[in-house]
């Protein structure tokens, strides 16, 4: 199934880390601290366990995450950092989620409000666009990654489906339940993936035009640079964006 590119996404995002490292830095911390609240043993809390493995590889040290885990679990004064997901629209008929840490809603939904605005989108109502999205785990792999070979491991470890881009990356997508098994099985038999993820995917792709294009790569970025935004989701058909 041909699908829109991530590999791009995961390239941008890390190309422009050095800039941004202490925002990224941030937001990584505090996605431990939130996901330990579900449990601080990250055998048994899959988004801990893929929140550490992001924070590790953007050189976090044991002793950082290890207090944010307290944190979050309770061990050391709790944030009081809520969970937010917006839905709004971007041009072109684009559906975006965006989602929130955040101490302060008035402040957050403002600056998102502003992004989506300054564009030419819109925020909407709850539910307007979640249902264009499915929950799943996801794997992705390198366009150098051999098809055949990985589509088979893939079908072996129970994916639902395999999503080849234009350039040649995949998206090895399962149930979010067997994400942890399946990147198991498909490391051990020498598929490791270049990122894990537990995210809304959307059920289809809206191709964006030419004239809408550019406006759409400048809301996604402009999204995923506010400080309480953890990640934005959009089911935009686009050649390269920071999001989505």
């Amino acid at each position: 199934m041909a699908g829109h590119s991530k590999w791009a996404n995961i390239q941008f995002r890390k190309n422009s880390q050095d800039a941004k490292r202490g925002q990224l830095f941030t937001k990584l911390i505090r996605e431990i601290t939130v996901a330990a609240r579900a449990g601080a043993d990250p055998a048994a809390n899959s988004r801990l366990r893929l929140a550490i493995d992001k924070a590790l590889s953007a050189n976090a040290s044991k002793d950082t995450i290890e207090r944010a885990i307290q944190r979050g679990s309770g061990g050391l004064d709790r944030d009081d950092y809520q969970e937010v997901r917006y839905e709004g629209y971007a041009p072109g008929g684009v559906a975006v989620m965006v989602d929130c840490l955040t101490n302060n809603r008035n402040r957050t939904v403002s600056e998102v409000r502003h992004c989506f605005t300054r564009c030419g989108g819109s925020l909407a109502t709850d539910g307007a666009v979640a249902y264009l999205f499915r929950h799943m785990g996801i794997l992705y792999y390198a366009p150098d990654v051999p098809e055949e070979a990985l589509l088979e491991v893939a079908l072996g470890v129970g994916a639902t489906d395999m999503i080849v881009a234009g350039d040649g990356s995949r998206e090895v997508l399962v149930q979010p339940e067997h994400l942890d098994a399946a990147r198991q099985r498909l490391e051990a038999a020498g598929f490791p993936p270049a990122e894990v993820a537990l995210a809304p995917y959307p059920l289809s792709r809206v191709a964006v035009n030419e004239e809408h294009a550019a406006i759409v790569e400048r809301l996604l970025a402009d999204l995923d640079q506010l400080d309480d935004v953890q990640a934005v989701y959009s089911n935009a058909e686009l050649g390269l964006s920071v999001a989505g």
